[in-house]
Protein backbone atom coordinates (compact mmCIF):
# COMPACT_ATOMS: atom_id res chain seq x y z
CA UNK A 1 0.00 0.00 0.00
CA UNK A 2 0.97 3.49 -0.89
CA UNK A 3 1.29 6.42 1.68
CA UNK A 4 0.85 9.27 0.54
CA UNK A 5 3.14 11.52 2.20
CA UNK A 6 2.12 15.22 2.91
CA UNK A 7 4.76 18.08 1.42
CA UNK A 8 4.99 21.36 3.20
CA UNK A 9 7.15 24.66 1.87
CA UNK A 10 8.58 26.67 4.51
CA UNK A 11 9.17 30.11 2.39
CA UNK A 12 11.70 31.77 5.13
CA UNK A 13 13.65 29.19 6.71
CA UNK A 14 14.86 31.03 9.48
CA UNK A 15 14.72 31.65 13.35
CA UNK A 16 10.72 30.84 12.96
CA UNK A 17 10.91 28.87 9.71
CA UNK A 18 13.57 26.37 11.15
CA UNK A 19 11.44 25.86 14.13
CA UNK A 20 8.46 25.42 11.90
CA UNK A 21 10.45 22.60 9.69
CA UNK A 22 11.32 20.33 13.30
CA UNK A 23 7.63 20.02 13.96
CA UNK A 24 6.46 19.55 10.44
CA UNK A 25 9.40 16.65 10.09
CA UNK A 26 8.68 14.85 13.38
CA UNK A 27 5.16 14.69 11.92
CA UNK A 28 6.25 13.04 8.91
CA UNK A 29 5.66 15.65 6.61
CA UNK A 30 7.98 15.77 3.57
CA UNK A 31 9.50 19.47 3.71
CA UNK A 32 10.96 21.98 1.49
CA UNK A 33 13.11 24.69 3.51
CA UNK A 34 13.41 27.71 0.96
CA UNK A 35 15.53 30.70 1.53
CA UNK A 36 17.75 33.64 -0.33
CA UNK A 37 21.28 31.88 0.90
CA UNK A 38 22.68 28.62 0.11
CA UNK A 39 22.73 26.08 3.01
CA UNK A 40 23.15 22.43 2.99
CA UNK A 41 19.29 21.98 3.35
CA UNK A 42 18.19 24.92 1.90
CA UNK A 43 17.00 25.42 -1.55
CA UNK A 44 17.27 28.83 -2.97
CA UNK A 45 14.38 31.11 -4.20
CA UNK A 46 13.29 34.58 -4.06
CA UNK A 47 9.72 34.70 -2.60
CA UNK A 48 9.35 38.19 -4.34
CA UNK A 49 10.76 36.54 -7.88
CA UNK A 50 8.04 34.70 -9.19
CA UNK A 51 9.56 32.92 -12.14
CA UNK A 52 12.23 31.64 -9.04
CA UNK A 53 9.29 29.99 -7.62
CA UNK A 54 8.31 28.88 -10.70
CA UNK A 55 11.87 27.32 -11.20
CA UNK A 56 11.60 25.59 -7.90
CA UNK A 57 8.27 24.39 -8.25
CA UNK A 58 9.48 22.44 -11.29
CA UNK A 59 12.94 20.91 -9.24
CA UNK A 60 10.74 19.84 -5.94
CA UNK A 61 7.10 19.37 -7.06
CA UNK A 62 4.05 21.61 -5.86
CA UNK A 63 3.57 21.45 -1.98
CA UNK A 64 -0.16 20.45 -0.16
CA UNK A 65 1.05 23.26 1.62
CA UNK A 66 2.88 26.72 2.09
CA UNK A 67 4.15 28.60 4.71
CA UNK A 68 5.08 32.16 4.04
CA UNK A 69 7.58 33.43 6.54
CA UNK A 70 9.72 35.03 4.92
CA UNK A 71 11.71 38.28 6.64
CA UNK A 72 11.88 41.75 5.38
CA UNK A 73 15.59 41.88 6.89
CA UNK A 74 14.61 45.17 8.59
CA UNK A 75 13.75 47.04 5.90
CA UNK A 76 11.37 49.84 5.62
CA UNK A 77 8.44 50.34 3.03
CA UNK A 78 9.79 48.73 -0.53
CA UNK A 79 10.94 45.67 1.39
CA UNK A 80 7.74 45.12 3.31
CA UNK A 81 5.76 45.60 -0.12
CA UNK A 82 8.35 43.08 -1.98
CA UNK A 83 8.47 40.40 0.20
CA UNK A 84 5.06 40.20 1.99
CA UNK A 85 2.86 41.88 -0.25
CA UNK A 86 3.89 40.54 -3.93
CA UNK A 87 5.34 37.57 -2.10
CA UNK A 88 1.64 36.56 -0.87
CA UNK A 89 0.54 37.67 -4.53
CA UNK A 90 3.21 35.28 -6.09
CA UNK A 91 2.61 32.15 -4.00
CA UNK A 92 -0.90 32.48 -4.52
CA UNK A 93 -0.65 32.72 -8.61
CA UNK A 94 2.12 29.86 -8.81
CA UNK A 95 0.32 27.47 -6.04
CA UNK A 96 -3.08 28.09 -6.63
CA UNK A 97 -4.48 24.54 -5.32
CA UNK A 98 -2.24 24.90 -2.70
CA UNK A 99 -2.85 25.92 1.15
CA UNK A 100 -1.13 29.27 2.11
CA UNK A 101 -0.37 30.38 5.64
CA UNK A 102 0.94 33.34 5.91
CA UNK A 103 2.89 35.16 9.04
CA UNK A 104 2.11 38.18 9.63
CA UNK A 105 1.93 40.39 13.04
CA UNK A 106 0.41 41.90 15.82
CA UNK A 107 1.59 45.13 15.33
CA UNK A 108 -1.68 45.33 12.88
CA UNK A 109 -3.41 46.09 16.08
CA UNK A 110 -3.24 49.67 16.40
CA UNK A 111 -5.05 49.57 19.80
CA UNK A 112 -3.77 52.06 22.46
CA UNK A 113 -5.80 51.82 25.28
CA UNK A 114 -4.90 48.30 27.23
CA UNK A 115 -7.65 46.47 24.90
CA UNK A 116 -8.30 43.04 24.74
CA UNK A 117 -7.88 42.09 21.21
CA UNK A 118 -9.52 39.30 19.25
CA UNK A 119 -9.32 38.51 15.87
CA UNK A 120 -12.26 40.45 15.06
CA UNK A 121 -10.79 43.55 16.72
CA UNK A 122 -9.94 46.89 14.47
CA UNK A 123 -6.82 46.23 12.64
CA UNK A 124 -6.16 49.12 10.41
CA UNK A 125 -2.57 50.42 11.44
CA UNK A 126 -1.53 53.57 11.10
CA UNK A 127 1.81 53.19 9.56
CA UNK A 128 2.08 51.93 6.41
CA UNK A 129 4.49 48.40 6.98
CA UNK A 130 1.24 47.66 8.60
CA UNK A 131 -0.57 48.73 6.10
CA UNK A 132 1.19 46.36 3.44
CA UNK A 133 0.87 43.11 6.08
CA UNK A 134 -3.05 43.66 5.99
CA UNK A 135 -3.00 43.89 1.79
CA UNK A 136 -0.73 40.75 2.36
CA UNK A 137 -3.18 39.38 4.57
CA UNK A 138 -6.19 40.18 1.93
CA UNK A 139 -4.66 38.33 -0.48
CA UNK A 140 -3.98 34.95 1.66
CA UNK A 141 -7.47 35.49 2.97
CA UNK A 142 -8.98 35.75 -0.49
CA UNK A 143 -7.45 32.83 -2.08
CA UNK A 144 -8.71 30.70 0.63
CA UNK A 145 -5.67 30.63 2.68
CA UNK A 146 -4.91 31.09 6.33
CA UNK A 147 -3.44 34.32 8.37
CA UNK A 148 -1.49 33.94 11.53
CA UNK A 149 -1.06 36.94 13.70
CA UNK A 150 2.02 36.64 16.04
CA UNK A 151 3.45 37.95 18.87
CA UNK A 152 7.36 39.02 19.62
CA UNK A 153 9.24 36.54 18.34
CA UNK A 154 11.66 34.96 21.12
CA UNK A 155 13.44 32.01 21.70
CA UNK A 156 17.08 30.04 21.99
CA UNK A 157 19.68 32.68 20.83
CA UNK A 158 17.09 35.29 20.78
CA UNK A 159 14.96 37.98 23.08
CA UNK A 160 15.16 41.64 22.54
CA UNK A 161 13.16 41.96 25.79
CA UNK A 162 16.08 40.05 27.93
CA UNK A 163 19.02 41.16 25.99
CA UNK A 164 18.22 44.57 26.69
CA UNK A 165 18.37 43.44 30.77
CA UNK A 166 21.41 41.63 30.46
CA UNK A 167 23.39 44.72 28.66
CA UNK A 168 21.86 47.11 30.83
CA UNK A 169 19.69 49.20 28.53
CA UNK A 170 16.12 48.13 30.18
CA UNK A 171 13.59 51.32 30.68
CA UNK A 172 10.40 51.21 32.75
CA UNK A 173 8.25 53.29 30.11
CA UNK A 174 6.10 55.94 31.81
CA UNK A 175 4.04 53.83 34.01
CA UNK A 176 5.43 50.13 32.25
CA UNK A 177 1.85 49.68 32.08
CA UNK A 178 2.27 48.28 28.20
CA UNK A 179 1.60 45.09 27.56
CA UNK A 180 4.08 43.02 26.05
CA UNK A 181 2.87 40.33 24.12
CA UNK A 182 4.91 37.57 23.07
CA UNK A 183 5.33 34.28 21.60
CA UNK A 184 8.09 31.93 21.97
CA UNK A 185 9.02 30.45 18.48
CA UNK A 186 8.65 26.80 19.12
CA UNK A 187 4.91 27.80 20.25
CA UNK A 188 4.19 29.60 17.39
CA UNK A 189 5.78 26.88 15.58
CA UNK A 190 3.07 24.45 16.79
CA UNK A 191 0.53 26.61 16.37
CA UNK A 192 1.33 26.23 12.31
CA UNK A 193 1.20 22.73 12.19
CA UNK A 194 -1.83 22.82 13.97
CA UNK A 195 -3.46 24.93 11.41
CA UNK A 196 -2.17 23.45 8.58
CA UNK A 197 -3.25 19.82 9.73
CA UNK A 198 -6.85 21.70 10.37
CA UNK A 199 -9.73 22.00 8.15
CA UNK A 200 -10.27 25.68 9.35
CA UNK A 201 -9.33 27.64 6.47
CA UNK A 202 -9.67 31.24 5.28
CA UNK A 203 -9.78 32.59 8.72
CA UNK A 204 -7.15 34.65 10.78
CA UNK A 205 -5.48 33.65 13.80
CA UNK A 206 -3.85 35.33 17.40
CA UNK A 207 -0.73 33.06 17.79
CA UNK A 208 0.29 34.82 21.36
CA UNK A 209 1.16 33.71 24.36
CA UNK A 210 -2.26 33.16 27.39
CA UNK A 211 -0.91 35.19 30.34
CA UNK A 212 1.05 38.50 28.79
CA UNK A 213 2.36 40.95 31.44
CA UNK A 214 3.40 44.34 31.40
CA UNK A 215 6.70 46.04 30.81
CA UNK A 216 6.35 46.79 34.51
CA UNK A 217 5.78 43.33 35.62
CA UNK A 218 8.36 41.52 33.29
CA UNK A 219 10.92 43.87 34.24
CA UNK A 220 9.99 43.47 38.08
CA UNK A 221 10.55 39.81 37.76
CA UNK A 222 13.78 40.43 35.92
CA UNK A 223 14.86 42.63 38.42
CA UNK A 224 13.96 39.88 41.41
CA UNK A 225 15.37 37.32 39.35
CA UNK A 226 18.83 38.93 38.62
CA UNK A 227 18.86 40.38 41.97
CA UNK A 228 19.55 43.89 40.58
CA UNK A 229 17.50 47.40 40.65
CA UNK A 230 14.28 48.52 38.89
CA UNK A 231 15.46 50.48 35.50
CA UNK A 232 14.82 54.17 35.56
CA UNK A 233 11.50 55.28 33.94
CA UNK A 234 11.72 57.30 30.57
CA UNK A 235 8.60 58.89 28.12
CA UNK A 236 7.44 56.14 25.93
CA UNK A 237 9.61 55.40 22.85
CA UNK A 238 7.40 56.52 19.78
CA UNK A 239 10.00 56.09 17.44
CA UNK A 240 9.49 52.07 17.31
CA UNK A 241 9.61 50.74 14.29
CA UNK A 242 6.22 48.91 14.51
CA UNK A 243 4.58 52.16 16.70
CA UNK A 244 3.63 52.20 19.82
CA UNK A 245 0.61 50.59 21.26
CA UNK A 246 -0.68 48.76 23.89
CA UNK A 247 -3.47 46.19 23.92
CA UNK A 248 -3.72 42.75 25.11
CA UNK A 249 -3.78 40.10 22.53
CA UNK A 250 -6.12 37.25 22.69
CA UNK A 251 -5.58 33.46 21.88
CA UNK A 252 -8.12 32.04 22.73
CA UNK A 253 -9.32 31.27 18.80
CA UNK A 254 -6.60 29.04 18.31
CA UNK A 255 -6.78 27.54 21.83
CA UNK A 256 -10.31 26.76 21.03
CA UNK A 257 -8.30 24.36 17.82
CA UNK A 258 -6.28 22.66 21.11
CA UNK A 259 -3.61 24.86 21.08
CA UNK A 260 -1.68 25.28 24.36
CA UNK A 261 1.43 27.47 24.43
CA UNK A 262 4.43 25.83 26.41
CA UNK A 263 5.18 28.94 27.71
CA UNK A 264 2.46 30.94 28.99
CA UNK A 265 4.22 34.34 29.75
CA UNK A 266 7.57 35.71 28.58
CA UNK A 267 8.90 34.86 32.15
CA UNK A 268 8.34 31.44 32.16
CA UNK A 269 10.84 30.61 29.32
CA UNK A 270 13.86 33.13 31.31
CA UNK A 271 15.61 30.43 32.52
CA UNK A 272 15.64 28.36 29.23
CA UNK A 273 17.12 31.24 27.19
CA UNK A 274 19.49 33.40 29.24
CA UNK A 275 22.02 31.09 28.19
CA UNK A 276 21.88 30.96 24.55
CA UNK A 277 21.89 34.91 24.26
CA UNK A 278 24.53 36.24 22.06
CA UNK A 279 25.12 39.80 24.04
CA UNK A 280 27.86 41.27 21.35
Amino acid sequence: MTIQVRKVWIVGCGFLGEAIADRFLAKDWEVVKIGRTAAEDIEIADVSDIDSLKELEQKCGTPEVVIHCASSGRGGKEAYQRVFEQGAQNLVNVFPNSRLLFTSSSSVYPQVEGELVNEMADAQPDRETGKILRRAESITLEAGGTVLRLSGIYGEGRSVILKKWLKGESKVEEDGRRILNQIHRRDAASAFLLVAESPQAGEIFNVSESQPKSQLETLQYLAEHYGKALPESVPRDLNRKRGWTHKIVCSKKLQALGWSPRYKTFTDAVEDIEQTLDLS
